[in-house]
């Protein structure tokens, strides 16, 4: 703090620690705050699910792609033998690597069946309890930390307080000085006349 003895610059240093204690309180609240962490928890289980979700059944963007890639399917079919047989010669893991990879590319290009609907509906399903799960760990972590917060704010707030009081109790010596100074300089005026 400086050391200055104006009664403004001290008003507005109280004001600015004010602020300042008042901006922390607020972003302690908002990080600790239970509500807003089981939100936060819930959220990103949400975008997890959403994730697994859109890539089992795949997402509405990727439908625009579909005649794009099956033009480069096609091409790389015509292409696939001369590059299979130079690209596996002697290698068998190649040869099965490759294998996968067109299996892979042909299906990506094919429908979904209704087989696949419903193990992906089954997926869905069993991913619902480790959802309920996710949401109880967050409960209970939010109920751990609520008592930790609410110290923390309580800290704060002391302290808070303990910084206003000492501006306060600073503000007034300041003033003190300041008008014993300016008794002082009137009595000297007074006494040089």
């Amino acid at each position: 703090m400086t050391s200055s003895n104006d009664p403004d610059v001290i008003r507005q240093q109280i004001e600015d620690t004010r602020a300042d204690l008042g901006y922390d309180v607020d972003a302690l609240n908002e990080k600790v705050n239970p509500a807003r962490v089981v939100d936060r928890r819930v959220t990103r289980t949400k975008q997890a699910v959403d994730d697994l979700r859109g890539r089992v059944f795949g997402s509405d963007s990727s439908a625009g792609g579909v005649t794009a890639r099956a033009h480069d399917a096609a091409q790389g079919i015509a292409q696939a033998p001369d590059a299979a047989v130079q690209g596996t010669r002697g290698n068998p893991m190649a040869a099965g690597l490759i294998a996968f990879g067109v299996g892979w590319l042909v299906s990506s290009l094919l429908p979904t069946s209704q087989k696949e609907k419903e193990l992906a509906a089954q997926a869905e399903q069993a991913a619902q309890p480790l959802l309920e799960g996710a949401k109880q760990v967050a409960q209970d972590a939010a109920q751990q930390l609520q008592p930790a917060a609410q110290e923390a704010v309580q800290s704060v707030q002391s302290t808070a307080q303990d910084a206003v009081q000492t501006v306060k109790d600073e503000g007034q010596s300041a003033a003190g000085d300041v008008q014993g100074q300016a008794q002082q300089a009137k009595e000297n005026v007074q006494d040089s006349r």
